[in-house]
């Protein structure tokens, strides 16, 4: 099972405070995992699925970004 969570300003994103953040503050992840796996196992697979799960690493790590805009 998997449990994601965070915290959001909807007063941001639908742009009724200017000083209210748009997006995330926080985000919360919880993995329950039906296992009998020791505690270092379990340790060491949540310390892989921080490195390499893409979704986590795109949030985490700052992205380059790039927007334009054009006429047809």
């Amino acid at each position: 099972e998997v449990q994601a969570e965070g915290d959001l300003d909807f007063r941001g994103t639908l742009g009724v405070d200017r000083t209210a953040p748009v997006g995330f503050q926080a985000i919360r992840l919880r993995f329950r995992l039906d296992t009998d796996a020791d505690e270092a196992t379990l340790a060491k697979l949540l310390q892989l699925t921080e490195r390499y799960c893409v979704v986590l690493q795109t949030i985490a790590t700052p992205t380059k970004v790039d927007a334009t805009v054009a006429t047809a």
